[in-house]
């Protein structure tokens, strides 16, 4: 028996997805698990950052370059970026998903939001090994 569902819901997934168990509740539970992962590790990463910010208050620019030059600084600062920005995008998901009820909507906000924190994890990768590589 098939459950009813509204005139402008349309599902995205195949029966067979569905009897298959690759439908919500499979997905919902990795996007959880992953949102829990991420924010432990900005816990950690944001510790780090924070110290490595402080130990450059008052630095100077050739300072900071050298600072941010060396692999492991170089490393927290990127898995920072990772990191955060994934767990900005799963964190934006749920509030689209429980907000935008127009299914059509719903999937721009999404791809949207997939761009834009791709394009700031991206970005500020790119600084941070332009600056660590001696760019």
């Amino acid at each position: 028996m098939s459950r009813p569902t509204h005139p402008t819901h349309t599902p995205m997934r195949t029966p067979l997805g569905r009897v298959r168990g690759l439908g919500a509740a499979r997905n919902g539970t990795q996007h959880f698990f992953m949102q829990r992962v991420t924010g432990f590790a900005n816990l950690l990463l944001t510790v780090a950052f924070i110290i490595i910010v402080i130990r450059l208050a008052g630095a100077s620019y050739a300072e900071t370059r050298e600072v941010i030059g060396q692999p492991l600084v170089a490393i927290i600062l990127l898995l920072t970026l990772v990191s955060v920005s994934t767990h900005m995008r799963l964190g934006m998901q749920v509030v689209i998903e429980d907000y935008v009820h127009a299914e059509g909507w719903k999937v721009f906000w999404i791809i949207c939001n997939t761009f834009f924190t791709t394009v700031i994890a991206l970005a500020g990768a790119f600084a941070v090994l332009k600056i660590s590589l001696g760019g």
